[in-house]
Order: C-alpha cells, then sequence, then structure tokens
C-alpha cells in the first residue's frame, strides 16, 4: 500500500505536496512554452488544464503561472543582478524555474525557502542540461538571502 505524503495547513486549507509538486512540473512547462510562443495567460492555463487530469493543486498553479506572468519584468529585475550572463542567454527551462523560484520567494512567503530552491533543483535535475541545477541552487541562494534575510 502506497503512503500518501504528509500536508500541512495553509490559510485554513489542506496542502498535499505531490499535488503542489505535480502543480510546480506544470508551471514550468507552461513558463517555457510562454516563452516560445506567447500565448494569454488563460489561453496557456486552460491548455493545461484540459491536457492534465489528476490530483494537481491548480489554486497554486494559477496563482503561479499568472504572478509570474503578470510580474515578469519586476521578477527578472530582481535575477539580474544576481546572474552571471544576461536573461535573454539564458537556457529557457532555467529561466523558467528562475522566474518560478523567485516568484515564490517574493510571493508566497508561506512556503519555506528551502522548500522552494529545492524543488528548482529537482525540476532541473529531472528535466535540465547536465549542470543546469547548480545554477538554479545559486542564483536562488543568492535571492532567498536578499528577500529573506530572517
Amino acid at each position: 500500500m502506497e503512503q500518501s505524503k504528509p500536508s500541512l495547513l495553509a490559510a485554513g486549507k489542506k496542502i498535499n505536496f505531490k499535488q503542489r509538486q505535480r502543480a510546480r512540473k506544470l508551471v514550468m512547462q507552461a513558463l517555457y512554452q510562454w516563452q516560445l510562443s506567447p500565448a494569454s495567460t488563460a489561453e496557456i492555463e486552460a491548455q493545461f488544464r484540459a491536457a492534465n487530469k489528476g490530483k494537481i493543486d491548480w489554486d497554486f498553479f494559477h496563482e503561479v503561472l499568472s504572478g509570474v506572468l503578470a510580474d515578469v519584468e519586476t521578477l527578472d529585475q530582481l535575477l539580474s543582478p544576481l546572474l552571471d550572463r544576461e536573461i535573454k542567454s539564458l537556457d529557457p527551462l532555467e529561466l523558467s524555474l528562475l522566474r518560478m523560484g523567485s516568484f515564490e520567494l517574493s510571493k508566497r512567503i508561506d512556503v519555506p525557502y528551502k522548500v522552494v530552491i529545492n524543488e528548482a533543483i529537482e525540476l532541473a535535475k529531472g528535466y535540465g542540461a547536465t549542470e543546469s541545477h547548480k545554477y538554479i541552487n545559486s542564483v536562488l541562494d543568492k535571492l532567498a538571502l536578499d528577500l529573506r534575510s530572517l
């Protein structure tokens, strides 16, 4: 029998970590898709909801996807001083993860910074270039020090 992942209560809502992980993976994919062929947030979200069934934290998916796309310039300004190259020269997958991570670090203070960084690292290991997880870790770790000094 499979053990279910632990869950917590956040703002009166039970959080299932597996469902949140699935949502993060889909956000990464949606942001990647948006970079390659920009579409409206509503169009992208509708496509992903139609193509992905099962238990996914859709509220989290919506919040992060719409939050990143609405505030992409501000997030890029947070990231730029921490990068060793220009944003436009980053791999689209790395950029998707960095934007998602920077959104969570800046706007979702209910999510521990170590969780934000670890989830981005794990996605980079699974889908990114060979060493991309190290770069993601380095940038998000510096950003966490700036944004969550306490």
